[in-house]
């Protein structure tokens, strides 16, 4: 069992940075993908990047590649989304996951919103 809890959304202005952490609990969390997703309103949810069990693989949604940075410290259970060059339509709930595989997410936690004025 993993518990995650977000923090470190906001209200940026378009061009801005956040950096969004999530804790996790349980001492299992190096054995797992974490991932980070998003859901804007009225619009399905939706990946933004994974990271493997070491972190040392990462993965990227096309609109965020090249502006967010997914990292992780399994020492201190916590994965980053560093969110550089900020967009309107970043707005969002973002919300941390862990899983099994970069497709299969088994715990979340409950979002932290994004606010991206233009």
């Amino acid at each position: 069992q993993v518990q995650l809890v977000e923090s470190g959304g906001g209200l940026v202005q378009a061009g801005g940075s956040l950096r969004l952490s999530c804790a996790a609990s349980g001492r299992t969390f190096s054995r797992y993908v974490m991932g980070w997703f998003r859901q804007a309103p009225g619009k399905e949810r939706e990946f933004v990047a994974a990271t493997d069990w070491s972190g040392g693989s990462t993965y990227y949604a096309d609109s965020v590649k090249g502006r967010f940075t997914i990292s992780r410290d399994n020492a201190k259970n916590t994965v980053l989304l560093q969110m550089n060059s900020l967009k309107f339509e970043d707005t969002a709930v973002y919300y941390c996951a862990a899983g099994q595989a970069m497709l299969d997410y088994d715990y979340w936690g409950q979002g932290t919103q994004v606010t991206v004025s233009s």
